[in-house]
């Protein structure tokens, strides 16, 4: 082999492994501009024109990120309708009041309609007022247009235990209810008036949003619950059916049709705490619990339950 003949093998061998290179620069330049337009943006930079589900399912409470989401829901260029998956026995009433304003702003650009699943019922319920149609299925659970004021109150086991609480108060409704007495006959008119004025604005939603008289509809007044089938009767929803006939009444307001359906999920600030950790455990010790998500639906139930406060539009099933 002549030295010309080495040189041009040693030539076109620099080429091959500069090309390889070079693409693989390209590559890299190409995977860090999503990541920083994902960054930057959000996911909604690198989706296609679609319809956006979000889900509203289990506890509702006062939840940032979830609110933060609507808000770029609203904002983005992408999104061309929105569609609330919905199945929740309710939750506290200002985390109901919270989701139906963004909802409402979501709605001023946008389409939105309420996909009703097994509950969607109090505060869930306040969270499908705000969509501008309702699909329900037949047999949906829903209505229960009311609010409580919970409270423990352990003075009787205080008691038992040989136990006193003392307490100096600034004013005889401070700390009315509380844990370590009765409520006394001031601090029992003041809750109820409390639930009283939030009921009021629960309803004044029905009526405005539906346009109904709630006093024409047996027990909705006094919070009872309905099947889908009977809601529709009353006009509490407006269709029945599930998540194809929600995309139809989305396309029936301009929606292009055959869009994609995208889920957009709450980005959460840490997922990795002493909880999760739980998660990991007890997910190695029975695998199918973990692909089933039973182990974190119930973890996030227990931790949304012990952090409940305040007034709460929630069903409750029970036999009393």
């Amino acid at each position: 082999m002549t030295l010309e003949t080495e040189a041009v093998l040693d030539r076109r061998a620099l080429r091959r492994r500069v090309g390889w290179w070079r693409s693989a620069f390209v590559v890299a330049g190409v995977v860090a501009l999503g990541t920083l337009a994902y960054a930057i943006g959000g996911p909604e930079l690198t989706r296609p024109r679609h319809i956006a589900r979000v889900t509203i399912d289990g506890l509702i409470t006062d939840d940032r990120q979830q609110l933060q989401m609507l808000q770029r829901i609203a904002a983005s260029k992408n999104v061309a309708g929105v569609m609330l998956s919905i199945n929740s026995g309710g939750g506290t009433t200002t985390g109901g009041e919270a989701l139906f304003d963004a909802i409402r702003n979501v709605a001023k650009v946008k389409p939105v309609v309420a996909q009703f699943g097994t509950v969607a019922a109090s505060a869930a319920y306040i969270c499908g007022l705000a969509a501008d149609h309702i699909v329900a299925r037949g047999n949906s659970i829903t209505g229960s247009v009311g609010v409580i004021f919970q409270w423990p109150e352990v003075s009787g086991l205080l008691d038992k235990v040989g136990v006193k609480m003392n307490e100096i108060k600034s004013g005889n409704l401070k700390a009315e209810p509380g844990l370590f007495a009765p409520i006394s006959p001031g601090g029992k008119l003041v809750a109820e008036a409390m639930v009283a004025e939030s009921q009021g604005w629960f309803l004044n939603l029905v009526k405005t949003r539906r346009g109904i008289e709630t006093t024409a509809v047996p027990g909705l007044e006094q919070g009872r619950v309905y099947s889908g089938r009977e809601a529709l009767t009353h006009k509490l929803v407006d269709e029945i059916g599930g998540e194809a006939e929600a995309v139809k009444w989305l396309e029936s307001k301009g929606v292009a049709p055959r869009l994609r359906v995208i889920d957009w999920r709450p980005a959460r600030e840490n997922s990795f705490g002493v909880m999760r950790s739980l998660t990991s455990v007890v997910a190695g010790l029975w695998p199918g619990l973990a692909d089933d998500g039973v182990i974190s639906a119930a973890i996030d139930t227990i931790r949304s339950r012990l952090s409940l406060d305040g007034l709460v539009s929630v069903w409750q099933p029970h036999e009393k």
